[in-house]
């Protein structure tokens, strides 16, 4: 079987739930339209996200695009509440503040989101063999659970565990490929944080989590990547960037993926 995009997950607060969606447009920016477009700051200025608050992980959110509207439950909990995002913004950041315990600003960006890197500012990429692998490390961790961890936007579907390895080259060089109709270019390989160790819905985490991940990604690490791009192991997915030639088109589930090719880089990119 070809590889194709087998899913496209949106997450339009960034370190909130995601939304499952069958097509997505790509701005100008190489982002995907709607994706962490908007993001929680608390006073100094700082993401209010999973890395920094567990709380994250208790609050379950739904964003509807088209009424603008956000609905936030409190896990375990009967508080509820929907938000227009745009006419009851202070009402939306008076409940994030009291849930919380500190003032929380609700803030948009509509032409690069929130990237969490800001040298590859287009979707994260992910096979679907890669988290089934991963899932299979961890005992007590289902295939959607390590899903919802990993919190990639595209996922391929017919090709092996870490197939996407192959979608990043040197430091100085990026893959093209293509999806369908839209160029990417495959970038790093994206660097975990604390949150792929705890448990997605109650933030407990995983005893020894990144020391198992660490180990067995080395032992895993497929002949066909670049092993110099791994300072060290707890890297998974692929960062990439979408020039501004591709905005406006649109990805669409069950699309093809064709690798094209290593092409030089005109900047240095950090790892």
């Amino acid at each position: 079987m070809s590889p194709y995009l087998a899913a496209i997950y949106i997450y339009p607060i960034k370190s909130l739930d995601k939304i499952d969606v069958n097509q997505a447009k790509i701005l100008e920016s190489g982002a995907l339209e709607y994706d962490r477009e908007f993001a929680l700051f608390d006073e100094q200025g700082h993401f209010v996200n999973g890395k920094r608050n567990a709380k994250v992980h208790l609050l379950r959110s739904a964003f509807d695009a088209d009424s603008k509207t956000l609905s936030l439950h409190i896990q375990g909990t009967d508080q509820k509440a929907i938000f227009h995002v745009g006419d009851e913004r202070t009402l939306l950041e008076t409940w994030l503040s009291d849930y919380f315990g500190f003032r929380v600003k609700f803030v948009q960006n509509t032409i690069t989101g929130f990237p969490d890197d800001t040298h590859a500012k287009g979707p994260t990429v992910i096979s679907t063999g890669t988290i089934e692998e991963v899932a299979s490390w961890f005992g007590d961790v289902s295939v959607d659970e390590m899903r919802l961890r990993l919190r990639a936007n595209l996922e391929i579907g017919g090709v092996p565990p870490f197939w996407e390895d192959q979608l990043f080259s040197e430091a100085d060089k990026y893959v093209q490929f293509k999806i369908g109709e839209v160029l990417f270019e495959g970038v790093n390989p994206c660097q975990r944080c604390i949150v792929p160790s705890r448990d997605s819905q109650t933030g407990k985490v995983t005893t020894h989590f990144q020391k198992i991940f660490v180990t067995r990604r080395k032992e895993s690490l497929p002949s066909w990547t670049t092993p110099t791009r791994f300072n060290h192991f707890y890297r998974l997915s692929v960062n990439t960037n979408i020039p501004a030639s591709e905005a406006g088109k649109i990805l669409r589930q069950a699309d093809e993926v064709k690798i094209l090719g290593v092409s030089e880089s005109n900047l240095r990119i950090a790892d």
